[in-house]
C-alpha cells in the first residue's frame, strides 16, 4: 500500500510474518510482525475463552526486526508449552 503525502510517496509497513495459535481447534492468539523501516511493531490479537470478541493489547514496538522476532519466538514457545498448536501464515 502506498500513498502520497505532501508530494512525498509513503509506503505502508512490510509484514514480516504472522503466527496463529490454536488450542483444541479454537483460535487463541494471532501475532503479526510489521516492519516500518525505522522500527518493528508486533500486533497481538488474543481470543479469551470467556469472551466472544478478541482483545488487542497495545502493540509492542522494537528498534529492529531481530528484537521483534525474538519477542515473538518467546511468545510462541510459551503458547506451545500451554498446549497450543502454532502455525505460520
Amino acid at each position: 500500500m502506498s500513498s502520497s503525502v505532501g508530494g512525498l510517496r509513503t509506503v505502508g509497513p512490510r509484514e514480516l510474518f504472522v503466527r496463529h495459535a490454536r488450542k483444541d481447534g479454537r483460535s487463541v492468539a494471532v501475532l503479526r510482525a510489521l516492519d516500518y523501516g525505522n522500527e518493528c511493531v508486533v500486533e497481538a490479537e488474543v481470543h479469551p475463552p470467556t469472551s466472544p470478541t478478541a482483545v488487542r493489547p497495545c502493540p509492542y514496538t522494537f528498534p529492529d526486526a531481530r528484537q521483534a522476532t525474538a519477542f515473538v519466538t518467546e511468545a510462541v514457545e510459551a503458547l506451545m508449552l500451554l498446549g497450543c498448536d502454532v502455525q505460520a501464515g
